[in-house]
């Protein structure tokens, strides 16, 4: 099945570097969990995707660049943003991309 074209936004962390000095959570749990639930509120938000392993990655889903634009400057976020870099983010990779095909065999 093939879906419409659609905008994203994708960042990658590597689990080896993901948190700094050996920081635990530190508050990032709970960051994270207001950050979702603030990008479901911003127009153009379609979806969000993520996954903690060996490598964490966390690719969110928007309408067009314009609402990915708008997310990266919200005022709450790039506070986040922050705090991220100071606090829990060794290294991270952003990527945008957009969607041309997306197909599966779901259970």
């Amino acid at each position: 099945m093939q879906s419409s074209p659609q905008a994203i936004e994708s960042r990658r962390v590597d689990n080896g570097t993901f948190l700094q000095g050996g920081v635990e959570d530190e508050g990032y749990g709970d960051t994270a969990t207001r950050m979702v639930e603030l990008a479901k509120e911003q127009p153009g938000f379609l979806g969000i995707e993520s996954a903690r392993e060996e490598v964490g990655i966390t690719v969110s889903y928007w309408a067009d660049l314009a609402a990915i634009k708008s997310w990266k400057a919200n005022m709450e976020h790039l506070a986040a943003q922050k705090l991220g870099r100071e606090k829990w983010y060794a290294a991270f990779k952003l990527r945008i991309a957009k969607v041309e095909r997306d197909y599966g065999m779901h259970i």
